[in-house]
């Protein structure tokens, strides 16, 4: 049995036992149904979603929806967007060298590219305010109430940048009493948050809600240079809502928000490397020096870096909510008018060690020359986003027999990004000047969109949608070439614009057996824009070549939402399978000199398809459960020119490309593999997570509680040219929790162990063979290295939440 099956076989064999106790479990759930009936009390609290731009019971949603409660968030400890993953197997997050490149992935599919110019698959949306740059949501989750996972093309209602999904984010609402919530956390390993909140009525007519957070952690990487710590975070925020309402037709609300947030990040310690390396091809710089009291090997958190590592993020935005509901009389009787407008600054400075080393490179000598530099290697540059949104929004009431949205939307988004690297080492020839470039990217998006749904019979419904976008598009990009000695000078410039329009829809057919059991099928298309590979590897070759053409997706959905044991259980079912064509993907490699490039491709087609379930179950008064299941397969169907990796050579002294890597005339003069039938990037074949929590009734003022949480995931292979080196094997994780709380929460103490187990696992891999900083023009050495998880280790937390 070789490798890959014994991973397939040993992740079959974790995901059954669960498969079949729960499939046992429902099969008793179902006898008892009628037999023996829940008592009120027991019965699971309704779930209200906003998928479909009105607030509907998830139960009567025909989608696939995974939806994180208040209580869910609260129950795992929730910080930001990173902690999301966890708690839904359709969701994943792809780590790049900096925060400005992670990409959201929803069901396999997810865009990592290193540029302003290609937008996301997956949209993150904010109280009906989508994100211009997806970079924006890796911050604090500040007084959130619930997260919809939307699972599949949501471009009818979302727009284009939704073509695998969206994640919509609702915060809390405003209290009608007066009320003020505090929480404090810490953890062994110095994490500490605070956050607190005020809600009530000004007035008759004016409320308002005011949220502050402030989160610190340091990392899991240590820097061997200062004696800091390197992979963390930090974050600062503070939003608020003001609601007027003049009269019984009106709700006016103005959300205004600010945040200033740095993730110390991407840092990627060695796990290996080959004897004999020496740094950029100076024999009295060996390993052993420059990386003096780092153990390489697996488990390593060590570095040396004498340049930050990471991304500070300044945010600032606001939302005006107006909202006119239409009386009782004329044509519009019921009917709800909504104008949604917003606008958002969001800048971050990025930076990177580029050597990943603290050594002056004023030691190195090249042709027994000097280097005639000190100090070292290092990346840094800005992102810069400002984003414009309009939407009118015109509901129906939510008991006809049609019931329709129709809408029109604008968007305007202006991207800037300035980048500086270098110098370059470029052994044997000396250090480069380095790159500099300035692009700008630009989107306007004009729409009109509707969705009806109507009653052929009581239990038999369809709905249809619909949505025409006009997009225009370009980009400036000017590369500068740092000359010592002189200021400057300008290289080359290249200009483009560009316009789109496009149609996408969805149509659904829904069946309700009885009250409790209701049965979809769905169809849906997608688009992503024309996408532009502004990055440092951009040149005249590429410019001929622009833009990357827009994506397509074609997705097919059937599933099954029962509600069991009389209200006590809702257990939700789909199968899916998406087509995409022209997916664009960048694919990561290693330069000669060292250093980490990537370029643009569309790739010819890919399919997901899969199945998932969503269970909620209370138990009884006492015990609630929540769990999750995906059987997802994310395969690229045709890209014949995809890129390829290094091998050994024969004899173990050099390279080759690996065996199914030839050349290409058709798509020049490089070397390439075709990737069909490979599975895409971070997209695990199984993931599983199981949460609940058992409250405990005690005599006095206060109860106990514990808490548990288990999640599992398959193999995952972190390059798109499917290196065998870069692929994590499977794990879990579980997390322990207990505490104590007031009986009118006035006050809750509750302590956590972290990856109770200890299993460590990472969530980047990245492996090289001749590595340009290390090998010299005789020798070659192989490095690998990894960015480790958050929990790769045990860790405890203990936090505090009070109310008054």
């Amino acid at each position: 049995m070789n490798s890959k099956n014994k991973r397939e076989h040993a992740a079959a064999f974790a995901v059954r036992p669960v498969a079949l106790a729960v499939g046992l479990a429902l099969a008793s759930l179902a006898q008892a149904q009628d037999s023996a009936p829940a008592k009120e009390e027991t019965k699971l609290e309704s779930v209200v979603v906003t998928a479909n731009k009105r607030a509907q019971n998830l139960q009567d949603v025909p989608a696939a929806i995974t939806v994180l409660t208040d209580a869910v968030l609260q129950r795992n400890n929730v910080k930001d967007f990173d902690d999301l993953p966890a708690l839904s197997p359709a969701l994943s997050v792809s780590y790049s060298t900096q925060p400005g490149n992670y990409s959201i992935n929803l069901r396999g599919i997810g865009t990592f590219s290193l540029g302003i110019g290609v937008e996301p698959d997956v949209a993150v949306v904010i109280d009906d305010i989508p994100y211009a740059m997806q970079a924006n949501a890796f911050k604090n989750l500040n007084d959130v109430q619930r997260i919809e996972i939307l699972k599949g093309p949501q471009s009818t209602l979302l727009g284009k940048s939704s073509i695998a999904g969206a994640v919509s984010i609702t915060t809390k609402p405003i209290d009608g009493l007066w009320k003020t919530r505090a929480s404090v956390l810490m953890s062994n390993d110095s994490e500490w948050r605070a956050n607190a909140s005020v809600s009530g009525a000004l007035s008759d007519t004016v409320r308002m809600r005011l949220a502050v957070s402030k989160t610190d952690f340091p990392g899991v990487v240590r820097n061997l240079t200062d004696g800091g710590r390197m992979n963390g975070s930090n974050d600062t925020s503070v939003v608020g809502k003001l609601e007027w309402t003049p009269g019984d037709q009106w709700q006016v609300v103005f959300a205004p928000r600010a945040a200033k947030f740095e993730k110390n990040c991407c840092v990627t310690p060695f796990t290996f490397m080959s004897p004999g390396g020496v740094f950029a091809n100076t024999p009295s710089l060996p390993a052993s020096t420059v990386l003096k009291g780092i153990n390489i090997g697996p488990g390593n958190v060590s570095v040396r870096n004498d340049f930050p590592a990471g991304g500070s993020a300044d945010d600032v935005g606001a939302g005006l909510k107006a909202v006119y509901s239409f009386d009782d009389r004329g044509v519009l009787a019921g009917h709800t008018l909504a104008s949604i407008t917003s606008w958002s600054h969001y800048r971050m400075d990025d930076y990177q060690d580029g050597d990943g080393t603290d050594t002056d490179l004023g030691l190195l000598s090249f042709a027994s020359k000097p280097a005639g530099f000190h100090g070292g290697q290092a990346y840094y540059g800005a992102f810069d986003v400002e984003s414009r949104t309009q939407e009118l929004r015109l509901t129906s009431p939510d008991k006809a027999r049609l019931r329709y949205v129709l809408g029109l939307w604008y968007a305007k988004n202006n991207l800037a990004r300035d980048f500086i690297r270098g110098p370059l080492l470029s052994p044997p020839a000396g250090i480069g000047t380095g790159v500099t470039y300035n692009s700008t990217a630009y989107n306007t998006n004009r729409a009109i969109f509707g969705q009806g749904s109507f009653d052929i019979t009581p239990q038999t419904g369809v709905s249809l949608g619909l949505r025409y976008n006009r997009e225009e598009t370009g980009y400036t990009f000017t590369s500068i070439q740092p000359l010592p000695g002189s200021i400057n000078k300008p290289g080359q410039f290249f200009r483009s614009d560009d316009d789109e329009n496009k149609v996408t829809g969805k149509a659904s057919l829904e069946h309700r057996f009885d009250p409790y059991t209701m049965a979809y099928v769905s169809y849906a298309t997608g688009h992503k824009g024309k996408a532009y590979d502004l990055t440092s590897s951009f040149d005249a070759n590429v410019a001929r070549n622009m833009p990357v053409p827009g994506e397509d997706a074609k997705s097919y959905e059937a599933g099954v939402k029962m509600t069991l044991l009389n209200g006590a259980m809702a257990l939700d079912l789909a199968a899916f399978r998406t087509n995409f064509t022209g997916f664009q993907q960048s694919a990561s490699f290693m330069d000669t000199d060292g250093i980490f490039r990537t370029q643009l491709h569309s790739i010819g087609a890919l399919r997901t398809q899969g199945i998932e379930a969503d269970l909620g179950w209370r138990v009884n008064r006492q015990l609630v459960l929540n769990g999750a299941y995906a059987f997802t397969r994310a395969t690229i169907r045709a890209f014949p020119n995809g890129p390829c990796y290094a091998v050994l050579n024969a004899a173990g002294t050099g390279t080759a490309n690996a065996p199914q890597c030839a050349p290409n005339r058709a798509y020049g003069t490089g070397i390439f593999q075709d990737l069909a039938g490979a599975t895409l990037t971070n997209a695990p074949k199984h993931k599983l997570n199981l949460s609940g929590q058992y409250d405990i009734p005690l005599e006095r003022s206060y109860n106990a509680f514990v808490t548990g949480a288990y999640r599992f995931q398959s193999p995952v292979q972190y390059s798109l040219n499917q290196n065998p080196l870069t692929t994590q094997g499977s794990y879990g994780i579980f997390n322990l929790g207990f505490g104590i709380r007031e009986k009118k929460d006035a006050y809750k103490l509750s302590f956590m162990v972290n990856n109770l187990f200890d299993k460590s696992y990472a969530t980047n891999l990245a492996q090289a063979f001749r590595n340009g900083a290390w090998s010299t023009t005789a020798l070659m050495v192989n490095t690998a290295n990894w960015m480790p998880a958050r929990d790769y280790k045990r860790y405890f937390t203990m936090r505090a939440d009070f109310t008054f």
